[in-house]
C-alpha cells in the first residue's frame, strides 16, 4: 500500500426511496436511531386447585369420580355459602325482633310490662 494514498473509507450501499441503490460513505451517514425495547409480558391467571383429582386419580379411582368432585366440589361450596347467609340473616332478624318486643313491652306495659321485662332479662342472663 502507497503511503501517499489516503487511507480506503468504508463504503455501503444503501437503497434510495426511489428504489435505485446508491454507494455512500459511511462516516456520512446518520446516527442509527435507538429504538425503545417492547416488552411483553404476559399473565396467566393460576390455574385451579386439582389435588383432590390427583388424589382420586393415583389411589385408582375412576373417572366418573373425578368428575364428581369437579362439578360437585364448587357447588358445595356455593350452596355452603348460601346456607350461611341465610343463618346469619336469620338470627340478625331473632335479635332485632326481641329487642323490639322488649322494647315495646317496656314502654306500653306499666308495672306489668317492666316486671316482665325484668324476668325476661333475668332469664336470658342465665
Amino acid at each position: 500500500m502507497d503511503p501517499h494514498l489516503p487511507a480506503p473509507r468504508a463504503v455501503t450501499v444503501v437503497q434510495l426511496p426511489d428504489g435505485t441503490y446508491a454507494y455512500t460513505d459511511a462516516a456520512h451517514l446518520p446516527a442509527p436511531q435507538q429504538v425503545p425495547q417492547q416488552i411483553v409480558q404476559h399473565i396467566h391467571q393460576a390455574p385451579p386447585d386439582r389435588t383432590v383429582q390427583r388424589i382420586a386419580l393415583g389411589s385408582g379411582v375412576g373417572a366418573g369420580a373425578v368428575a364428581a368432585g369437579v362439578y360437585f366440589g364448587p357447588l358445595l361450596v356455593g350452596v355452603l355459602t348460601a346456607i350461611a347467609a341465610n343463618l346469619a340473616l336469620l338470627a340478625f332478624l331473632v335479635v332485632a325482633l326481641s329487642w323490639g318486643v322488649v322494647t315495646v313491652v317496656k314502654s306500653a306495659g306499666g308495672t306489668d310490662g317492666k316486671a316482665a321485662a325484668s324476668s325476661l332479662r333475668k332469664s336470658s342472663r342465665r
